[in-house]
């Protein structure tokens, strides 16, 4: 069943925000990598292809119902951190920005009686859980450790352990 224009358009801004997060997530990278900490730059690196993952997967579900998806146009968002907990604290806003945004889509998918998006917003709705959790807790471990070094650089081993995926899920 194809979708509608107003959901149509809603996925495709989705698709254009899972973009968004993998330019902040990428640009974390680049921060955490200037401060020498090549773990954590690693484990947001990884991060950032997996919001490519995660926007293919809205794409193949519009190609799939016979709609059209679209990148919508964007701005690198502005990102500047000076502590590894400003980054990650960005990033968790991040994740309930995209949290709230799938949310929403699924409140309007729910609106228009369009029962065949559940499966993919019920797994989405499920992995923002999952994501917000972990960032969260990795700020909480930060605010821990707060400037010990020490503690720093055994966090950055440990995220940098992260098992690679490809973008293509």
């Amino acid at each position: 069943m194809k979708l509608s224009a107003d959901l149509e358009k809603a996925f495709n801004d989705q698709i254009t925000l899972e973009f968004e997060a993998s330019i902040v997530y990428r640009q974390l990278a680049i921060e955490l990598d200037a401060m020498d900490l090549p773990g954590m730059a690693a484990w947001l690196r990884h991060q950032a292809d997996e919001e490519i993952v995660h926007a293919n997967k809205f794409i193949d579900h519009l190609l799939d119902r016979d709609n059209h998806p679209k990148i919508g146009s964007q701005m690198a968002p502005s990102v500047e951190v000076s502590t590894v907990l400003d980054a990650f604290e960005v990033a968790y806003a991040h994740e309930k920005k995209v949290s709230e945004s799938i949310r929403e889509l699924y409140r309007s998918a729910d609106s228009e009686g369009d029962l065949d998006s559940r499966p993919l917003l019920n797994w989405f709705l499920t992995e923002q859980i999952e994501e917000e959790a972990t960032v969260s807790e990795i700020v909480g471990r930060v605010e821990l450790i707060k400037d010990d070094g020490p503690g720093l650089l055994r966090l950055d081993e440990e995220l940098g352990q992260r098992p690679t995926r490809s973008t293509e899920g």
